[in-house]
């Protein structure tokens, strides 16, 4: 795994520079921790009893992503890209999956999301999704956290893998 490709936040810089370089520096940790795999090791789940596979949280990623990008900050009507089952955590079953889709899928959530925020005047720009208030703030805030949190399960499970780790 090749670290360098990662951009580091600022050390200064305003708010929205700071949420959104903590939210590509995790977005980056994220791509590092699936690269040079094969597609049997990114389905592999070996975490017993969880579901998880790194293509999981690949297209997991991907639904969050579109989520609270597209769906809760810019309104669209839009339909989830995996159809989704008991639990809500379709996604997360790759077994079958395929890769190049998947991370297709992530890459152009990414861009699209990247594209939303820069196009968003304020951090306090709100949108209401099913009853509730979401500031721009606060979903950067929430994706830093959700891809913190799922960083920490790739590290896992491709330490299972192939015993590669890192921050």
């Amino acid at each position: 795994m090749d670290e360098t490709a990662r951009t580091e936040p600022p050390l200064v810089g305003d708010e929205r520079a700071t949420l959104t370089g903590f939210l590509q520096w995790h977005r980056e940790t994220f791509a590092w921790k699936c690269a040079g795999l094969t597609t049997e090791q990114l389905r592999e789940r070996n975490v017993p009893p969880s579901k998880l596979s790194l293509l999981g949280l690949v297209r997991h990623m991907a639904e969050v992503e579109r989520g609270w990008f597209r769906r809760v900050l810019r309104g669209e009507d839009i339909p989830f890209r995996w159809k989704r089952g008991p639990g809500d955590d379709s996604p997360f079953e790759a077994d079958e999956a395929d890769p190049g889709e998947a991370f297709a899928a992530w890459e152009e959530e990414c861009a699209l999301a990247c594209e939303i925020v820069d196009a968003t005047e304020s951090l306090d720009t709100t949108a209401e999704f099913e009853g509730t208030v979401y500031s721009l703030r606060w979903i950067l805030t929430h994706m830093i956290e959700e891809y913190a949190r799922h960083n920490g399960h790739a590290d896992l499970i491709r330490e299972r893998i192939d015993g590669a780790t890192g921050e």
